[in-house]
């Protein structure tokens, strides 16, 4: 077994390894951000920079801080420098809207916040203004107590924020041993992030992962893929999910390659990455890669670089695995499964799998970990019968922050993670995702929770009640519809309620239809009768 799967780490915490990269790697090129090349000794410098400063402003260990922007280097530095000061990163996800945020900030109560400018055409900085502007705080968001710092990562601040410049010049007066000293302080089994997920109930709960599992299954995740010293990593995948900053950021430190961040997915800006940067690594999911196959001008560009491509989150259709490998020659194709709860992997294809068992299923149970599939009542299910699949190992979080009663729901009293997914396991153990209990669908990669949407839903004065369902597409793999009960007297149309949900919510969740109905089905408890809906959708 290599060293890798037995989970031996020389790592105590990620600013150690931040450190080991800075002299392992030292000339090495680390990060690729537009005209912006860095080594892996530079990536180190501005760490520590990054680091001083959140200690001037006066981050302590265990203080969330909390980000929200796009793959930039200016993400990997804050974030880096954040943890190395002995913060609890908080990512936020970048298709939020400020209310969304401003929740997160308020629940993980950040203490300083790196906020992107511009993005996509959206001030985040209005945009969060105007979700706090009522409170009682004496910060820079009145309604955000806790939150002292605001940080933007431009060259311009509105007043009571700071640039991003000036922060870095404030920590100047640091001393790099008081830096390296609070790094080297950081515990393995302290909290290196809270990753925030939507459940069931409509209010995103926090997963708290610790240092040594982030290192630990991104050890096993960077030795079963095969990443190597040397490789071009094109990280797609948002840096704000588990995937994108762990495979990505914390993968790439491991080995040595070189991060080339893309803030959004555009499938010539692939094309044109991937031949200029000699790309050899591109994870993502199915709908980039099938828009990556069919793009009219990919025999233009240069793709013999690549060699591993990681996928999942979705179904991952056998022609796409034969294309990519007979088409692009790519030599290893892998898929994989997890959840933020899990460290975000639980199983994995293995390099030399054949095409149709990566296509089928998300492979097996990574190292020293347990997936077993149950019935109802937890007893465990023999191969090939469907039940909810479970988890124990390293990778399991320690518990949802701060909620102890949503913690007892999620992981059973003997370990046992819960996930709300429905699966097969053959006999080999390869798992197959089949369906999910908690209704949730997923758009273009990202997961919808139903329940948060209708939440939001339900805010418009018009609707007086509404069930959301996935439902199929062609290009994003799946989709939203609503079905909604307006009020009495109400016009409301389709096109009307889908235009406030975009005003509202972040867009993967914005149902792409809605149909209005008298009444939604129910059982006699009261329950939406949601099978019915998405029979109907069929």
């Amino acid at each position: 077994m290599d060293r890798e799967e037995r989970g031996d780490l020389r790592w105590v915490g990620i600013p150690g390894l931040v450190r080991d990269a800075a002299v392992r790697f030292a000339d090495r090129e680390a990060v690729v951000d537009g005209r912006t090349r860095i080594s892996y000794a530079e990536l180190g410098e501005r760490v520590e920079r990054a680091a001083a400063a959140c200690l001037a402003s006066g981050v302590e260990p265990g203080d969330r801080v909390a980000v929200w922007a796009p793959n930039t280097l200016e993400w990997i530095v804050s974030a880096l420098g954040a943890v190395s000061a002995g913060a609890v990163l908080v990512p936020l996800n970048t298709r939020f809207k400020g209310a969304e945020a401003a929740y997160v900030l308020e629940r993980s109560r950040a203490r300083l916040l790196f906020v992107t400018g511009t993005f996509l055409g959206t001030s985040y900085v209005a945009s969060l203004r105007r979700a706090a502007a009522e409170g009682t705080g004496t910060g820079p968001l009145p309604g955000l107590p806790h939150l002292e710092d605001v940080v933007v990562l431009a060259e311009d601040a509105p007043p009571s924020f700071r640039t991003w410049k000036e922060f870095l010049a404030d920590g100047d007066a640091v001393s790099a041993a008081a830096v390296r000293e609070r790094a080297a302080a950081v515990r393995s089994d302290a909290p290196s992030d809270i990753i925030f997920t939507s459940g069931t109930t409509g209010r995103p709960k926090g997963a708290v992962i610790t240092h040594a599992q982030s290192l630990r299954c991104y050890q096993v995740w960077s030795e079963l893929a095969g990443l190597r010293e040397g490789d071009r990593y094109l990280i797609v995948n948002p840096f704000f999910h588990t995937f994108g900053y762990k495979a990505g950021i914390i993968a790439c430190l491991m080995r040595g390659a070189t991060m080339v961040p893309q803030p959004v997915f555009n499938v010539d800006t692939v094309l044109a990455n991937v031949a200029a940067e000699r790309i050899s690594v591109l994870p993502g999911p199915p709908t980039l890669l099938q828009s990556l196959l069919d793009h009219p001008a990919r025999d233009s560009h240069d793709l013999s670089a690549l060699r591993l491509v990681v996928t999942g989150a979705a179904v991952v259709p056998l022609q796409l695995v034969e294309r990519l490998r007979a088409e692009l020659r790519i030599a290893t194709v892998l898929t994989a499964y997890g959840l933020s709860e899990a460290s975000g992997i639980v199983t994995m294809c293995r390099q030399g799998d054949p095409a149709e068992v990566i296509s089928a299923t998300s492979g097996r149970a990574i190292p020293d970990t347990e997936v077993r599939v149950v019935a109802a009542d937890g007893s465990p299910l023999e191969p090939g019968s469907p039940g909810e699949i479970r988890v124990r190992g390293h990778n399991v979080m320690g518990g949802y922050f701060e909620d102890p009663d949503g913690t007892a729901k999620a992981v059973t009293p003997d370990g046992w993670l819960c996930t709300g997914d429905v699966g097969v396991l053959d006999a080999d153990g390869n798992l197959r995702i089949t369906d999910r209990i908690k209704d949730m669908f997923i758009v273009g990669g990202f997961n919808a929770y139903p329940a948060e949407i209708e939440q939001l839903l339900g805010l418009h004065p018009d609707i007086a009640d509404v069930a959301v369902v996935g439902v199929p597409d062609a290009r994003l793999g799946e989709v939203g519809k609503a079905y909604a009960v307006r009020r009495p007297g109400s016009t409301l149309t389709a096109d009307d309620l889908i235009a406030w949900s975009r005003r509202e919510m972040a867009n993967y969740k914005v149902p792409r239809t809605v149909e209005f109905v008298a009444e939604l089905p129910r059982n006699a408890g009261g329950k939406v009768l949601k099978t019915e809906l998405r029979t109907r959708t069929a």
